[in-house]
């Protein structure tokens, strides 16, 4: 008798056991990794812009890790180095929608909203961004060229102001090729 209650107390430790490792198995799966072997270098940077007031505060120090985006894929609300075309200094910017991503602009009396897969874009403090007629010009053409798709390998990057500020609202969709890295906060 002793030994059949072992056997059993055994026995339910061993399943569960089993169990767990099967869930904690199924995790890890289901995250997908980072892999940081891509990384060529960390640098500590501070921020000089305030188009991500609310979120990093002109003077802070963020971690930029350079070429990050090579063996990861960029996620929204990522932060980002970004270099462009008409600018010697990289730029912090927030992804804010993906390739695949449906997108479209829509007109109100104040301007224009910017939608992602049917949502109005909206910024740290939950306000939706709401550009005037030139930033709508730069991001509708961009709808109208790719059939309001973002297309593969391109990101919107916007800071925190509603109203846009040096990001796509600018100068348009990025290339992957043009985000030189991730950034976290310090």
């Amino acid at each position: 008798m002793k030994n059949k209650k072992l056997f059993y107390i055994l026995l339910t430790i061993f399943l569960v056991s089993a169990w767990i490792m099967v869930f904690l198995s199924f995790l890890s799966k289901s995250k997908p990794q980072e892999n940081l072997n891509c990384i060529t270098s960390v640098e500590e940077r501070t921020v000089r812009g305030d188009s991500l007031k609310g979120i990093v505060e002109p003077g802070q120090t963020v971690n930029v890790f350079f070429s990050y985006y090579q063996c990861n894929q960029p996620k929204k609300g990522d932060l980002v180095l970004v270099n462009y075309a008409g600018n010697d200094n990289p730029i912090l910017k927030i992804i804010k929608a993906l390739p695949g991503d449906k997108f479209s602009l829509d007109q109100t009396s104040n301007g224009w909203n910017i939608l992602v897969n049917g949502k109005k874009l909206k910024n740290s403090e939950n306000k939706e961004y709401l550009i005037n007629g030139k930033k709508s010009q730069m991001l509708y053409l961009y709808v109208k060229s790719y059939n309001n798709v973002i297309p593969a390998n391109a990101y919107l990057v916007l800071g925190n102001l509603i109203g846009g500020s040096v990001d796509s609202t600018a100068f348009g969709l990025v290339s992957r090729n043009d985000i030189i890295g991730k950034v976290e906060i310090k």
